[in-house]
Order: structure tokens, then sequence, then C-alpha cells
């Protein structure tokens, strides 16, 4: 019997994030949709589809926790990453949403490898 794929929305306005972290990720044994439109990555998030979310915090039009508030209110159980590599929002993503099990801050750079035995982790204890 094989081990069910993850299934993981990606958000970044960055292409190249987006694309590293995917393939990445798809070498890991992830199911991966990237998006660097957050509008367009909301529209097509559908509850109980994916597993988890990672999304960047600032980028263009609305913000990673706009994407969370309107994730959210979609699936309100489903694991959300916020990746940033500003500093100040670490303290901010856990001020506001401090259950490490449902919300979890990721700095940026991200090393694929290091995230996907995270997500894995995390994965386990479902």
């Amino acid at each position: 019997m094989s081990q069910k794929l993850l299934r993981v929305l990606l958000v970044d306005d960055e292409h190249d994030i987006v694309q590293v972290l995917k393939l990445g990720l798809k070498l890991n044994g992830f199911e991966v949709d990237g998006f660097t439109d957050p509008r367009q990555a909301v529209e097509q998030f559908q509850p109980d589809y994916y597993d988890v979310v990672l999304v960047d915090i600032r980028m263009p039009g609305i913000d990673g926790f706009e994407v969370y508030r309107r994730i959210r209110q979609k699936d309100a159980n489903i694991k959300i990453y916020f990746l940033s590599a500003f500093d100040v929002y670490e303290s901010q993503v856990k001020e506001m949403y401090p259950d490490p099990s449902l919300v979890e801050f990721v700095r940026k750079p991200v090393n694929y490898k290091v995230l996907a035995q995270h997500l894995m982790k995390d994965s386990d204890l479902r």
C-alpha cells in the first residue's frame, strides 16, 4: 500500500521561488499547485483537497494575511505556513495565530529539503 501524497497549495509572487519550491517538493513526494497570483490561488482553493498551504506574506494586491483569511473562510482546519524573509513577521504571526497545529512561520530563504521534512513530520501527526 502506498502512502498518500500530500497536496500543497503554494502562493508566492516571485515566479522563481514558486518554481524552485514546487520542483523540490515534488521531488520529495508532494503534489504541488503553485501560484504567483494570490487571488487566483484563493479562487482555486478547495476544502478537503489540499493538505497544507504555503503562502508568502508580502505580495502585491492582497498579502498573505488576506490570503489566510480568505482560505480560512473556506476551510477552518487546514495547516497554513507563512513564508517571509522579514523577521518582524515571525513574531507577528506567532502573536496573531498562536496555534502551531494550524499556523507556522517559515523564514526565507527556504531550503526545500528541510521544508519537505517538516511537512512530512506534520503529516504524520494527522
